[in-house]
């Protein structure tokens, strides 16, 4: 059984009692509830980031969850297992990640739990507020699918860390790029939404799962940018009548939009390799 199957088949266990689960997030009334794990030799080697850019991330990618809900983050609870050699220095740097974050997005850290352990592993819950959450399960037939920014270049430069190499400062591997501004004020015309965590491809097959439908493909996008994990880059579909008005929006924030499909009878199925190692 592939990792993604066996994510789906352990998510499946909780479905059968639950109706909340299958997005990003969990909406409660008001609320959004988002949880991601970020850990080491899993998300990623010591060797790569420094403790705050590790930090920093695992704050990022849970945020991106929020925004791609369409909820603004109002507090965050931190579980950290900290290895037994770190100095004070050393988790003083690490906690300046998480809070550098909280300050920029307005996050107050309310509290979580710390553990002694053999290597850092970070679990990060994002509680969010919002009028009108966004789910996977809105797709209409003859939406439109978009992606925002580039893809590919998260899967390239995790190659190139594993084969020993280095890559900038500024790639999105070490800092995700969020369009948190873009999306809330675009929001209005989105009819479902996701954040590209594990691929373009995959996260396709889960709004196909939730919306149940399949896509008309526009063009053909090569595999090294449909399965490139890490991007979060925001996937979201509209009404092509609003295709102008989410353009435009997205010119005023500067964020690239690329509408790639629509939405059609049918199903979508994703071929890609877990990117994780």
């Amino acid at each position: 059984m592939s990792k993604e199957n066996k994510e789906d088949f352990f998510i499946k266990q909780f479905n059968k009692n639950s109706k909340i689960i299958g997005d990003d997030g969990a909406v409660i009334g008001e609320f959004v509830y988002s949880n991601d794990a970020f850990f080491e030799n899993v998300h990623f080697k010591k060797e790569w980031f420094s403790l705050k850019q590790i930090a920093r991330k695992a704050m990022l990618v849970n945020i991106s969850d929020a925004i791609a809900m369409n909820a603004k983050p109002r507090y965050a609870l931190l579980t950290v297992a900290i290895p037994k050699e770190y100095s004070k220095k050393d988790i003083k740097e690490l906690a300046s990640g998480f809070l550098n974050v909280a300050k920029e997005y307005g996050i107050e850290i309310i509290g979580g739990d710390t553990i002694s352990n053999s290597k850092l592993d970070i679990s990060v819950t994002i509680i969010s507020k919002t009028k009108n959450a966004i789910l996977r399960s809105g797709i209409k037939k003859d939406d439109y699918l978009c992606f925002t920014g580039d893809l590919g270049t998260c899967k390239k430069d995790l190659e190139t860390l594993l084969n020993g190499g280095k890559i900038s400062k500024k790639s999105k591997f070490i800092e995700p790029k969020l369009n948190g501004n873009f999306f809330f004020e675009a929001s209005k015309y989105v009819s479902a939404s996701m954040d590209i965590s594990d691929g373009l491809f995959f996260e396709l097959e889960r709004m196909s799962k939730q919306s149940k439908k399949g896509f008309e493909f526009f063009y053909d996008i090569p595999n090294n940018i449909g399965c490139s994990g890490e991007e979060y880059e925001l996937l979201f579909s509209f009404s092509k009548k609003d295709r102008i008005k989410i353009e435009k929006i997205a010119k005023k924030h500067g964020v690239k939009l690329n509408i790639f499909a629509k939405a059609i009878k049918g199903k979508y199925r994703c071929t890609c390799r877990s990117h994780h190692f």
